[in-house]
C-alpha cells in the first residue's frame, strides 16, 4: 500500500470516558499528523450518561451517537458501517492503549505482511498491568481459539487493532458486546487473512469500572468462538 494514497479509519467506541476521551482524541491526531498518512477519527458513543459526547464534540471528527446503550460490539459495528478507510484502525477511549504506538500496528499492513494485526499486551517486555483473572481467561480464550483455527495468538482479546478494509468486508459481524473482537479474530482466521501481533503498552484504568462482567462475558466469548467457527463467514 502507498501511504500517500490511502485513508486510515481511526475509530475510537465511547461510553462514560469523560476524563480520558479528549485526551485520546488530541494524541491519536497527533500521532498521525506525524506519520503524513490520510486519517479520519469516528467516534460512536454508546448513549453515554456522562459528558463524554459533549467533550467529543469539541473536536474535529466524524461523532455518531447511538439512540441506546448496544455495548462495544453495537459500537464498533456502527463505526465499521461509517468508516471509509483502506485500513481501519479500533483503539479504546479510556487511555489504557498509547496512540503514540499506533504506527507500529500500520506497519506491517503498509509493508504487506498482515491482513489483520493485534496490539498484544502480552509480547511486550514489561509486566502486564491487568488483573490475574483477566490474564487466565484471555490464555484461556488464546488456547480454544487455536484449537479452533490453528492460529496462535497471544492476545486474542485485545482491542487495539488494525485491519485492511478487505477483512471487514466479509464478516458481517453479529456480537454486540466484548465479544466482537473474538469473533472478528476467528472469522479473520476462518478466511485465511494474515493474523499478526506486535507488542503494545497496556495501562490499567485509575478511575471508574469497566464494564466488563467476567463470567458473563467470558460466556459470551466463548459462545462467539463457537459460532464463528460453526457459521459461514
Amino acid at each position: 500500500m502507498n501511504p500517500k494514497q490511502m485513508l486510515v479509519s481511526i475509530i475510537i467506541p465511547l461510553y462514560n470516558e469523560v476524563q480520558t476521551i479528549g485526551t485520546v482524541i488530541e494524541r491519536v491526531q497527533a500521532i498521525m499528523k506525524s506519520t503524513g498518512i490520510n486519517y479520519e477519527i469516528i467516534v460512536i458513543d454508546d448513549h453515554s450518561y456522562d459528558n463524554s459526547l459533549m467533550v467529543a464534540k469539541l473536536y474535529p471528527v466524524r461523532l455518531y451517537s447511538l439512540v441506546i446503550h448496544g455495548g462495544k460490539g453495537m459500537g464498533l459495528r456502527a463505526g465499521f458501517a461509517k468508516a471509509r478507510g483502506d485500513i481501519v484502525v479500533t483503539i479504546d477511549s479510556d487511555g489504557s492503549h498509547r496512540p503514540e504506538e499506533l504506527p507500529r500496528l500500520l506497519y506491517p499492513i503498509l509493508n504487506n505482511k498482515a491482513d489483520l494485526v493485534i496490539g498484544s499486551r502480552y509480547l511486550s517486555k514489561r509486566s502486564v498491568d491487568a488483573k490475574e483473572l483477566n490474564m487466565f481467561g484471555v490464555k484461556l480464550f488464546n488456547l480454544i481459539i487455536q484449537m479452533f483455527t490453528g492460529v496462535h495468538v497471544t492476545d486474542s482479546q485485545s482491542g487495539y487493532r488494525a485491519m485492511k478494509r478487505d477483512v471487514l468486508a466479509i464478516q458481517h459481524l453479529k456480537s454486540c458486546g466484548y465479544e466482537i473482537e473474538t469473533e472478528m479474530l476467528v472469522k479473520t482466521a476462518k478466511s485465511r487473512f494474515r493474523v499478526f501481533e506486535v507488542p503494545i503498552s497496556f495501562r490499567q484504568r485509575t478511575y471508574g469500572s469497566s464494564g466488563v462482567v467476567y463470567l458473563h462475558d467470558g460466556f459470551r466469548i466463548f459462545v462467539s468462538i463457537v459460532s464463528a467457527r460453526v457459521r459461514k463467514v
